[in-house]
């Protein structure tokens, strides 16, 4: 099944998932954490955040076990970044979330993938994962409570990530194609919204009546289409898009993933996501 292939590709690593967890439960590793918040981290109840006082308090010993967990690298405002970080968070898989700034990417990051972009997964075996859709579906491979992984409309997401996203491009930024504006780009990116709005009008999400690994995949892309020009977006006769996007960006998942962190230096207290 397509399921077992990603299997195959991306379940090289068993234990890793759990040694934050282990660190969370070793008292010595919370000395000045109030004792309802000990208690809710040891037993597993608070998966979203990692609280900035444990992170500061964090022994070298537990520290140096957290090296093992996968690393994120990522930008927050970044649609690739956004699908990726979003599966991750369903799944409940722990990384240690690195944020990063474009104009001054770290030298480890660039290590790890030289075309620079993000997102990038450095996982502990030395493996590099660096394309966001691969992170998405590494990361359901590990956990799929949701079961992302059987709604994959996978015609959508190329069109999404190619001629759409080129699109996109070209309307959000002409100057740097030499281009005076993105009319004709904007109406041709239309074209893929047209689609959509089809499919919405037929169920709930893209790929059924449960939102999924489709949805995910494409809507940050819509989300910034949609902010290039609020007004004009909302006055197209796309209600099943508008409504659909909406429902997404307030979703309690899509908030959590939009969370700001520092960016990243060598040597910073690690920042465990989600």
């Amino acid at each position: 099944s397509y399921a077992t292939h990603v299997a195959d590709q991306y379940r090289k690593t068993t234990s890793y998932q759990h040694i934050l967890r282990r660190a969370c439960r070793a008292q010595r590793a919370l000395p000045n954490v109030p004792k309802t918040t000990a208690h809710d981290l040891r037993n597993g109840k608070d998966r979203l955040l990692w609280p900035r006082n444990v992170a500061s308090n964090i022994s070298a010993s537990t520290r140096e076990r957290m090296t093992d967990l996968p690393i994120l690298y990522t930008f927050r405002r970044c649609p690739y970044a956004m699908r990726a970080r979003m599966a991750v968070a369903v799944s409940g898989v722990t990384v240690e979330l690195r944020e990063i700034v474009l104009r001054d990417k770290p030298n480890e990051m660039l290590e790890a993938s030289p075309k620079g972009t993000v997102p990038v997964l450095e996982l502990p075996d030395g493996q590099i994962v660096d394309e966001s859709i691969d992170i998405m579906r590494w990361a359901l491979v590990q956990s799929d409570p949701e079961c992302w992984l059987g709604q994959e409309a996978l015609d959508l997401i190329t069109v999404n990530d190619g001629p759409f996203k080129q699109a996109l491009d070209r309307y959000k930024y002409p100057h740097r194609y030499g281009l005076a504006d993105g009319i004709v780009h904007r109406d041709a990116a239309g074209v893929h919204l047209e689609m959509l709005e089809n499919r919405l009008l037929a169920a709930t999400y893209l790929a059924g009546s449960k939102c999924g690994f489709t949805d995910i995949a494409i809507f940050p892309f819509v989300r910034q289409f949609a902010a290039t020009d609020a007004g004009w977006f909302m006055a197209q006769q796309l209600p099943a898009v508008q409504n659909w996007l909406s429902s997404l960006v307030s979703s309690d998942l899509f908030t959590h993933i939009m969370t700001r962190y520092k960016p990243w230096k060598a040597g910073d207290a690690p920042i465990c996501f989600p």
